[in-house]
């Protein structure tokens, strides 16, 4: 992403940075980011704007795949194909970013890498095999997100669960976070419960 700062755009655009002071101030013309230094910068974009050009989509589409742990590398080999193959049918350019972490963590470096480029307007659309697949808890937050910034999230299985098949996914997705930062007996009776639930589902 190209920044001008008003100097630069000074020049590009033949007004005074007086002018686009002025501007900025009567909301006509306003900067895409204002340092803490109080000094403007403008984007590319805005250029192409105030000479009425029309910027070409440079935005990207995004298939994101995630599994829970490294033990699941083969079941993300497969999601990945997947998300491909769905997105090669749909004529789509894209690019495909993964991530091995749980559903319930913020902190993963693909999910931050893919929410960075939707803050920046850089992405157009982002192709998930299942909803759980970009958050377990909070979806609805990063589609807002999504929203704001124009970004469509598009979700390849939309099947049904029932309340009780999702009740049960995320408890055992709560449990077993939690058990992975326990040591000894404590971790051993929290895998077991895990591994009962699962039977009796």
């Amino acid at each position: 992403m190209k920044y001008y700062s008003i100097g630069e755009f000074s020049n590009l655009t033949c007004k005074s940075i007086q002018t686009l002071r002025n501007w900025d101030k009567k909301g006509i013309l306003k900067p895409h980011k204002v340092a803490e230094s109080g000094h403007r910068y403008y984007l590319h974009e805005q250029l192409n704007q105030f000479y009425g050009l029309k910027p070409k989509n440079t935005k990207r589409i995004i298939g994101y795949c995630r599994v829970s742990s490294n033990k699941q590398k083969d079941d993300l080999e497969r999601q990945i194909e997947n998300v491909k193959s769905y997105m090669v049918a749909k004529g789509y350019n894209f690019e495909v970013i993964t991530d091995i972490g749980s559903g319930i963590n913020y902190n993963k470096k693909g999910l931050n890498n893919l929410l960075d480029l939707v803050d920046d307007n850089e992405v157009e659309k982002i192709v998930v095999l299942y909803k759980d697949r970009l958050i377990r808890f909070g979806y609805e937050l990063i589609e807002n997100i999504c929203t704001k910034h124009n970004t469509t999230i598009e979700v390849i299985d939309n099947t049904p669960k029932t309340e009780e098949q999702e009740l049960v996914e995320d408890m055992i997705q709560i449990v077993t976070v939690f058990a992975c930062r326990l040591q000894g007996k404590r971790a051993n009776k929290a895998k077991k419960f895990i591994s009962e639930v699962m039977k009796d589902d």
